[in-house]
């Protein structure tokens, strides 16, 4: 508890929209009918996560980029799940993700 109090809530919270506003941002960079963002747009409504709709074999791309060493969140039918933790993902984190993402899901 001691980090959180040092680093501050507000500014973890902060950080928090930042970096799934960037997520939100990159995702659209990547458009395509294969996935849609299903998470509100208003930071106020999002929380700290993007989710993420997969029109086809999405459990398999969850547990393919699991074997990367990304870690999302499976939820049937069709949702991954995406949270970049304020506290240790950084933008780059956040980029390398999409990048991987995109490449996966073709």
């Amino acid at each position: 508890m001691d980090i959180f109090h040092e680093a501050g809530m507000e500014r973890l919270r902060a950080k928090s929209v930042s970096l799934t506003r960037y997520l939100e941002f990159l995702l659209g960079q990547k458009a395509s009918p294969n996935f849609s963002i299903i998470t509100p747009h208003e930071k106020e409504r999002r929380g700290a996560q993007v989710s993420i709709r997969i029109r086809q074999k999405g459990r398999a791309l969850c547990e393919r980029l699991a074997q990367e060493g990304i870690v999302g969140d499976w939820r049937e039918p069709d949702t991954f799940r995406v949270a970049p933790v304020p506290l240790y993902n950084s933008y780059q984190d956040v980029f390398r993700f999409v990048r991987r993402f995109a490449a996966a899901i073709g």
